[in-house]
This record gives structure tokens, C-alpha cells and sequence, in this order.
């Protein structure tokens, strides 16, 4: 019966989750600076896309760090890039169109 076994056939390689969590750590407290500094900057209906577009950038720059680095603890690393694009896409749900729309077109109308 070698389908009742459940053993694996090798121990899968297994990476130390400090430095991941060191990072996504590091990551996000880096993020709540710039955007309390872009708060400071910007009106309070440009913040949240600023953010978004913020962690997307992190996102990405994590991502293309992890490629450079060994091999053990890329699946880590992948998965902090993957939590920030997934907070990102979920601030951006918050976004109303019309704070777009302010963001990209030029108005000459007073507010």
C-alpha cells in the first residue's frame, strides 16, 4: 500500500523565515514613512494612490532583489512581494475614480 505512505522521499530544503519576516518588516515600516511624508506633500485625496503606486514599486524592487539573492530563500522573499502587490491592489480598491481623474487631468476650474 505505497499510497497510505505519506512520508516524503527527501526532506524538502527548509529556509529560515527570520530574514523574510526582517524584511517584510523593514518593507513596511519604510512604507509608512514615505507615506506619512507624501502626506505632509501631497492633499489627502492623492495620498492613497500615491501609496498604491508606492507599494507596487516595492513590490517590484523586492522582487528584483529576490532574483539576485541564493536560491533557499527566494520562495520567501517572492511571497513578501506578493503581500505588498496584494495590500496595494486592496488600497487601491478604496481609490473613487474622481481622485484619479484630479491625479491625471489638468484642471482649470477652482476647487
Amino acid at each position: 500500500m505505497a499510497f497510505l505512505d505519506r512520508s516524503p522521499l527527501a526532506d524538502p530544503p527548509v529556509a529560515s523565515t527570520g530574514r523574510a519576516m526582517q524584511l517584510f518588516a523593514a518593507v513596511l515600516l519604510v512604507t509608512l514613512m514615505a507615506a506619512l511624508a507624501l502626506r505632509a506633500m501631497l492633499p489627502l485625496d492623492a495620498l492613497a494612490p500615491a501609496v498604491a503606486t508606492l507599494l507596487f514599486a516595492i513590490a517590484a524592487t523586492t522582487a528584483g532583489i529576490t532574483m539576485l539573492c541564493r536560491r533557499d530563500v527566494r520562495p520567501l522573499w517572492y511571497d513578501v512581494a506578493g503581500v505588498l502587490t496584494f495590500v496595494g491592489v486592496a488600497i487601491t480598491l478604496l481609490i473613487e475614480p474622481e481622485q484619479i481623474v484630479r491625479l491625471v487631468c489638468f484642471s482649470e476650474q477652482p476647487d
